[in-house]
C-alpha cells in the first residue's frame, strides 16, 4: 500500500447550487440533491500540514473545482456566476478534506488530462 502525497476533498452540492441549476436548465426540475450527490466528485490537491493550510489549498483550487462542478451539469458558461470564488464554492457546496490518501492498487497510476 502506498500513501500518496495528496489530500482529497469530497464535494457535494447544496441547495443554492440545485436552485441555480433549476433556474438555468428547465429539464432539471426533477433532480434532487440526492440525485446530484449520488456519486460526488473527489479532487486530489497538494497535501497540507494543517487544517488552515488545507483550507488555503481548497481556496487556491476552488475556481477550478467550481468550474468542473458547473460544467458537469450545465455547459453554457454565460449562465454561470461571474465570480467562481471561495465564497460561492462554500455557499453552493459541502466539502470535506481527507488528509490520508492511500493507494491499494497494484497497477501504476496513470495521469490523463481531462
Amino acid at each position: 500500500m502506498l500513501s500518496l502525497n495528496r489530500m482529497a476533498i469530497v464535494v457535494m452540492a447544496k441547495r443554492p447550487f440545485l436552485d441555480w441549476l433549476h433556474a438555468v436548465d428547465p429539464t432539471s426540475f426533477g433532480l434532487t440533491l440526492d440525485d446530484l450527490n449520488h456519486e460526488p466528485n473527489v479532487y486530489l490537491l497538494p497535501e497540507a500540514g494543517s487544517d488552515d493550510e488545507a483550507v488555503r489549498q481548497v481556496g487556491r483550487f476552488c475556481p477550478h473545482i467550481v468550474e468542473e462542478e458547473l460544467d458537469g451539469w450545465w455547459r453554457e458558461r454565460s449562465d454561470w456566476p461571474a465570480k467562481l470564488d471561495f465564497a460561492l464554492f462554500d455557499e453552493w457546496f459541502e466539502w470535506r478534506c481527507h488528509s490520508m490518501v492511500l493507494d491499494l492498487g497494484k497497477v501504476p497510476l496513470v495521469r490523463e488530462q481531462v
